[in-house]
């Protein structure tokens, strides 16, 4: 089966977790705060210690080297990390090709990090991660830091993206208006697993 598959996850002794997310879907995730919805992605990206299968395309994870699965399997953090004090130090192409799309011209690349609002880092940390093409994304909060404008741009470069690449999207939102718009299908993560809700 395509697309994304996880089967009886657990992780931070919690679980088991079971999804598919076929490609170019997207499903919203919803759940009660500190219900583990960013432990589950990362547990997805391969980013923390976990049991049970995770499959791509069939493939499963183990059989696909961890910095080659984050990078189809890529997941933007609700507060996104950079490491470098350039912005141009985090992007190896001159004109990176999400930067127009999501507001930012060329001369970003010289700005410094710590210049930067907690929403341009955003709005940057997803065009890092899609400069990959992955062909999974996990999305934890990605337009909470946002204004009106910018949440409707980036929910649209996101529809874009996985129309036109067939890539599976998992969104975690807190907005059950913005989970109903961007999702077609809808998950709320609980003690005792995942369970489909209305949205």
């Amino acid at each position: 089966m395509n697309g994304l598959s996880i089967i009886d996850l657990y992780t931070h002794e919690r679980g088991p977790y079971s999804l598919h997310i076929a490609p170019g879907e997207c499903v919203s995730l919803r759940g009660d705060s500190g219900s583990g919805k960013s432990l589950l992605l990362r547990a997805i990206a391969d980013l923390d210690p976990h049991d049970g299968e995770i499959l791509l395309d069939e493939t499963p994870s183990t059989q696909i080297a961890a910095p080659q699965w984050r990078k189809q399997v890529a997941l933007l953090p609700a507060e996104s990390q950079w490491w470098q004090d350039e912005v141009g130090a985090h992007f190896s192409d001159e004109k990176p090709p999400w930067f127009e799309p999501l507001g930012f011209g060329t001369e970003t690349l010289h700005w410094q990090v710590s210049r930067l609002s907690s929403g341009e880092k955003q709005r940057l940390a997803l065009a890092r991660i899609l400069v990959n093409k992955p062909r999974v994304l996990l999305l934890d909060e990605p337009t909470a830091s946002l204004d009106a404008d910018n949440v409707l741009i980036v929910e649209r470069l996101i529809s874009e993206y996985r129309h036109d690449t067939g890539a599976a999207v998992l969104w975690v939102s807190h907005d059950a208006r913005q989970a109903a718009r961007v999702g077609s299908r809808h998950l709320q993560l609980t003690a005792e697993g995942i369970r489909e809700h209305s949205a």
